[in-house]
C-alpha cells in the first residue's frame, strides 16, 4: 500500500463520520429549516444514517476500527433503502407497488437540482462514500 493510501486508510473513519455529519446535518436543514416533510424511506434512510454520526465520531476520535464492523451494515443496508428510493422516483411506476399510506408520497421531489439531484441520490451517495470510507479502512486495518 503507497503512502496515499495508507493515510486515507488511517484516516478512513474521519472521513466516514464527515460524510454522516454532513447527511445528518443536510436532512435536519432540510426537514426543520426548510420544512420539508420526510417520506416514510426518508425516515428509514435517517435510522441507518443518524446513530453513524454518533458512532463514527465517537470511533474517529478513539482510533477504534472495531467499528467498522458494526457501522457497515448500517450503512449497507441505508444504502439499499436509498436505492429503493431512488427506483421509486426514476421509476413512478414501482411506487405504486408499496405505496406510502401517510405524508408525503416517496416520489415526491422537493429538490431537483441540475434536472438529476434529489434528497434521496445524496442519500445514496452518502451511503454509498461511507460504505467505501469504511471498507477501505477495514482493507488497510488487514494490511
Amino acid at each position: 500500500m503507497d503512502a496515499r493510501a495508507s493515510w486515507f486508510a488511517r484516516n478512513s473513519l474521519y472521513f466516514a463520520w464527515i460524510v454522516s455529519l454532513a447527511a445528518t446535518g443536510g436532512s435536519l436543514y432540510f426537514s426543520e429549516i426548510a420544512n420539508y416533510i420526510p417520506c416514510n424511506l426518508c425516515w428509514f434512510q435517517r435510522i441507518f444514517m443518524y446513530p453513524q454520526v454518533i458512532l463514527l465520531g465517537i470511533a474517529a476520535y478513539r482510533g477504534d476500527r472495531g467499528i467498522i464492523r458494526y457501522s457497515l451494515p448500517l450503512s449497507i443496508i441505508g444504502g439499499i433503502i436509498s436505492v429503493y428510493h431512488n427506483l421509486e422516483i426514476w421509476f413512478p411506476k414501482l411506487a405504486e407497488v408499496a405505496p406510502c399510506r401517510a405524508g408525503v408520497p416517496c416520489t415526491f421531489n422537493y429538490v431537483n437540482w441540475f434536472g438529476f439531484i434529489t434528497i434521496p441520490l445524496m442519500a445514496l451517495t452518502a451511503f454509498v462514500l461511507i460504505t467505501l470510507c469504511l471498507s477501505f479502512g477495514r482493507a488497510g486495518r488487514q494490511q
